[in-house]
């Protein structure tokens, strides 16, 4: 039987290492290409046609999410599993609205992983049980993020300024131009309803979006 071919998508050495000896070590698997950036990844993708992405959403450049977006922008088949070290719901619907088929925390056991990879490799969604059922209470509660009306790129510049980063930061991060990201704050902050940045990041802080 052909092995399942992964593209490993990670910023970290230590961490595509770590997943690359855990999916090679399964005869069923294979990570046939790495890249440690999403502009990278979505060059090489084409190239690749692997079965499964796993794409890390917290890179630098144009980042997962917008990786992701991109990718499905050009070929909607693709078969993508996000990855994060962020767990709040609102990181596991930005990736599904950017056309992610899973979504993991980089705190899950490697059994899940597999389970994961497997399972959108095998053209399904996977959420992990627990984050399906926050996920769920959420909307049977009718409970909304103060988030949800971003977009994908309005959400990823959202976290960037929340962290800290100056409007030239995120520019030069997303290739994009200063007026350009001025511009996508001042429409964050109207959605948000804040003047501020000191603002954003007290909302991030406050809905678990960011650490304090």
């Amino acid at each position: 039987m052909p092995k399942t071919k992964v593209f490993l998508v990670d910023d970290h050495a230590i961490v595509r290492a770590g997943y690359r000896q855990v999916l090679d070590g399964q005869p069923d698997l294979q990570v046939v290409a790495e890249a440690d950036n999403g502009e990278a990844a979505v060059k090489s993708f084409a190239k690749l046609s692997p079965d499964v992405t796993v794409m890390d959403l917290g890179m630098p450049g144009i980042g997962g999410l917008e990786a992701i977006r991109r990718i499905i922008g050009r070929r909607p088949e693709a078969r993508i599993l996000a990855l994060s070290m962020h767990e709040h719901v609102a990181f596991v619907e930005q990736a599904l609205v950017a056309g992610a088929r899973g979504f993991v925390s980089k705190a899950s056991d490697t059994d899940v992983i597999l389970e994961a990879v497997r399972t959108v490799a095998a053209g399904n969604v996977y959420l992990h049980p627990a984050v399906a059922q926050r996920l769920a209470l959420q909307k049977t509660r009718g409970d909304k993020s103060p988030i949800a009306g971003l977009s994908v790129r309005e959400f990823e510049i959202f976290c960037m300024i929340s962290e800290g980063l100056t409007v030239a930061e995120i520019g030069k991060r997303l290739s994009l131009s200063a007026k350009t990201i001025a511009n996508y704050v001042t429409q964050i902050k109207a959605k948000l309803g804040v003047s501020t940045s000191a603002e954003m990041a007290r909302l991030a802080i406050r809905n678990g979006f960011l650490k304090a």
